[in-house]
């Protein structure tokens, strides 16, 4: 039987050699610990930033539990065997353990592999870059760890989202398995949300696999020094973000333009390439932010990974970046965390003993070494201009990116599981890119505040977004199934509370290569493969896939993309820009720059929702089920979701009018089907034309259409299409009101990048629609900032069943009411 013994900040139970520990966060986190024969390790977590410290609760006994209620929760302990139990104020379970405890730990050694950095190093490379291996000199004793099982019970009445992006592209998590380590197609974050308003964080960097299955409801690690786990209450999707960030750190603003449209491809050459692709889009007005220069920026003959220009092909990178901020266009820059041939980078990472084992990996885990990295990355690439950073490959360990066919689930685990932990130790296995990024972060935080950090990067963990990271999907295919699955995976990555992520629009793989399971797009007709390392000029002959049932699919994912936190088109193959799928006047053409366009025109409203994430928990990118967890319809909805607060997204997710080969499908519907969650009327976007929420409809989606849906009670803020994400800032603005409910928006604005806002150098207009009365008010705005445009003209649009009411009106800064 459990005893209890209560602290100023904290409540533990002790049975023989097993401790249970309770303490909060606040009154709606509970930090559970639990070990066995030893003490209590107080380390500090590499995930969690907030202290369990909270003192406002209460503990009581009953015959068979201890009670301990704060204001929000009330937490119960059986006394027989530990199990818990969350319930809310009114006494409703929210989520429990089996009766029996569900929790096990089984001890076991850690040891590391302990590395000469002399030793003999084995260069080699593959597709996704560089590898390296090294032999092990000893292998050490580190301490006494733990494997660990955490078993709970879910309810029949519940959906769960979360853990991360990963290539299965499931949607709600009841009923399926995942294993949680990092690879290029899988970004782990361990944390699942219920869409009874909980979610559960598992402060561990091992290896993990989480069941839902006939295996049971647990999940399994295999490294700790204790079991943490975060129980993290609200009673809405909401609140339970915004407690998330509470536990891990609020995520800082990106800049605005992060959220415009990024042209990519594997890989512009030099200056004169991507100047050219900057100033056709100008050219053609088709709106423009970003550039990437991907892989081999650095100095020819010089090594992987080296973090400088090739003087060769870039023989003066700030003019050349300047000319690129003329157009008004920004430089993303790929970086990688592997250097190999002798390069001055990792040459000087070596000598000073900040490389893993392989000699080539630089030490991310260590603050010296994020130092070092970050100074290579400022004087080589940041000094001379550069706004953004694409750091790739950060699962740099990786083992199966090779082989005909695709390994089995299992031996995929083992093979990339295994080759990790040669250079890294098994209980902070996962979290390699969490500690990149700080790095990242950190070091351009101290170098100016006038930029703000972005950086895309492959992998990620939970608490990665206080580094101001982007997390993409990885190197996948071009087949409509992989599109599809794209879908629920970013949905579940959003879940968990990290609140940027986006895929490579169109996939990066096009075609297929029988020798790379990996390489397995559908279209082959104009597609080149890998560019060469060597090339210093860009191909003429490399124009584009000719393939129309590429075109179609490319077009049908960009306008996915259009309402992905970030807007970016990326891949191998084939080129990407607008102007490879036709010209101005045909249909493909048209439809991709109308949702280019239509991206500028929603700026204001994404850019708005970006800015409230920490203080409304609203994402950009949400499960349609959370928002709506009463209607048990939409927990298995994995072609639909919300963008923001206002806007239900329903992509098309098959071909209507090309098959592979460019052959023309016949007797195709265009249109697609669209379940209206119940609870709210609906708004047609496109149309206007109201629907009755609860029921499933079908959709007009011709090529040029995307389905859209607005729920009644939204209000949208809508722009002009500009050329980029700083243009016309004092250009019109449009409300939008889609009457049925009360609803309000906060419409934020600030200069567009540096820091300033972190002083309060922003502004925020509170947007209140009243349902009854039927009135608009806007605030009085809050705050100012540099570059504000203090009189704005407004259209304000009001959708009711009837119809649409138009009104101008001028706003200056004060309160108004219509």
């Amino acid at each position: 039987m459990y005893s209890c013994h209560t602290h100023l900040s904290f409540c533990e139970f002790v049975d023989g050699e097993r401790s249970l520990r309770i303490a909060f966060v606040t009154s709606s986190i509970v930090r559970v610990s639990y070990i066995e024969g030893r003490a209590f390790v107080d380390a500090e977590s590499q995930i969690v930033t907030a202290n369990s410290d909270f003192e406002e609760f209460e503990v009581s006994e009953e015959e068979t539990f201890y009670r301990i209620v704060t204001a929000a929760l009330e937490v119960r302990v059986s006394k027989s065997s530990g199990a818990l139990s969350y319930l809310d104020k009114e006494g409703k379970v929210l989520h429990k353990e089996p009766e029996r405890g569900g929790r096990t730990l089984v001890s076991k050694p850690l040891y590391r592999n302990v590395y000469d950095k002399d030793a003999t190093v084995v260069i080699g490379s593959n597709v996704d870059g560089a590898r390296a291996e090294s032999e092990a000199s000893e292998r050490e004793f580190v301490r006494d760890v733990f494997e660990a099982k955490i078993e709970f019970c879910f309810s029949d009445d519940e959906a769960i989202f979360g853990l991360g992006s990963h290539e299965e592209g499931y949607g709600n998590l009841r009923g399926k398995s995942q294993q949680l380590y990092q690879q290029n197609m899988k970004a782990v974050v361990p944390c699942v949300v219920s869409t009874k308003g909980y979610g559960l964080l598992w402060d561990c960097s091992s290896l993990m696999v989480f069941h839902d299955d006939a295996q049971g409801s647990f999940v399994w690690a295999d490294c700790v020094d204790q079991i943490d786990t975060y129980f993290i209450g609200g009673g809405d999707a909401s609140a339970v973000a915004r407690n998330y960030y509470s536990l891990t750190g609020a995520p800082p603003m990106l800049p605005r333009a992060a959220f415009g449209y990024t042209q990519s491809k594997e890989r512009y050459v030099n200056p004169e390439e991507m100047l050219e692709v900057a100033r056709e889009y100008r050219r053609r007005e088709i709106p423009l932010d970003t550039i990437v220069l991907d892989w081999k920026s650095w100095p020819d003959g010089a090594g992987w990974g080296q973090k400088s220009f090739d003087p060769a092909r870039f023989p003066n990178p700030a003019a050349f970046i300047e000319e690129l901020h003329s157009l008004n266009v920004k430089l993303m820059v790929s970086i990688w965390p592997i250097m190999s041939g002798e390069c001055a980078n990792q040459v000087e990472l070596r000598e000073q003993g900040l490389m893993l084992g392989n000699q080539s990996t630089y030490n991310a885990y260590d603050a010296e070494a994020r130092r070092v990295y970050w100074e290579q990355a400022r004087e080589g690439l940041f000094k001379n201009g550069v706004d953004a950073w694409w750091c790739d490959c950060t699962e740099p360990l990786e083992a199966d990116w090779e082989g005909i066919v695709k390994p089995e689930s299992h031996l995929r685990l083992f093979t990339n599981t295994e080759k990790a932990k040669q250079y890294i130790d098994e209980d902070k296995l996962l979290t390699y890119s969490l500690h990149h990024s700080e790095g990242i972060y950190s070091g351009q935080r101290a170098t100016t505040n006038d930029k703000r950090v972005f950086n895309l990067t492959r992998s990620s963990y939970a608490g990665q977004h206080r580094y101001s990271t982007v997390t993409w999907s990885g190197d996948i295919c071009a087949t409509w199934e992989v599109y599809r699955r794209s879908i629920p995976e970013g949905v579940n990555f959003c879940a968990t509370g990290e609140p940027y992520w986006t895929v490579d629009i169109g996939a990066f793989f096009i075609k297929n290569d029988p020798e790379c399971w990996f390489w397995s797009g559908d279209y082959e007709d104009g597609c080149r493969g890998l560019a060469p390392q060597s090339g210093t000029e860009p191909d003429p002959a490399d124009t584009g896939c000719t393939d129309l049932g590429y075109w179609e699919l490319y077009t049908r994912w960009l306008q996915y993309g259009c309402f992905l936190p970030m807007f970016r088109s990326h891949g191998t193959d084939a080129p990407r820009e607008i102007w490879r799928f036709g010209e101005e006047g045909e249909r493909f053409y048209d439809v991709i720059a109308k949702y280019i366009r239509l991206r500028y025109e929603f700026l204001p409203y994404i850019y708005s929702v970006s800015a409230g994430v920490a203080d409304s928990g609203l994402a950009l990118l949400r499960p349609v089920a959370m928002q709506f967890p009463k209607d048990r319809r939409t927990f298995d909805l994995t072609d639909q979701y919300l963008f923001g607060p206002s806007l239900m997204v329903c992509p098309v997710i098959q071909p209507m009018y090309y098959d592979r080969g460019s052959r023309v499908i016949e007797d195709v519907d265009k249109s697609r089907s669209v379940y209206l969650p119940e609870g709210e009327g609906w708004y047609d976007y496109w149309t206007g034309k109201f629907n009755n929420g609860g029921q499933e409809i079908v959709s007009n989606a011709p090529l040029e259409t995307i389905p859209l849906y607005v729920p009644a009670g939204s209000i949208l803020l809508k722009g002009k299409s500009l050329q980029h994400a700083n243009d016309q800032l004092a250009a019109p603005l449009e409300i939008h009101i889609y009457a049925g409910a009360d609803t309000s928006f906060v419409w934020y604005e600030d200069f567009g990048d540096g820091y300033a806002y972190e002083e309060g150098e922003c502004s925020r207009v509170t947007m209140n629609w009243v349902e009854d009365s039927q009135k608009l008010s806007l605030s009085k705005r809050e705050g100012v900032f540099g570059g504000l445009h203090s009189s704005r003209s407004i259209i304000v649009k009001i959708y009711r069943q009837t119809g649409v009411e138009d009104r101008a009106i001028e706003y200056h800064g004060d309160a108004l009411e219509l």
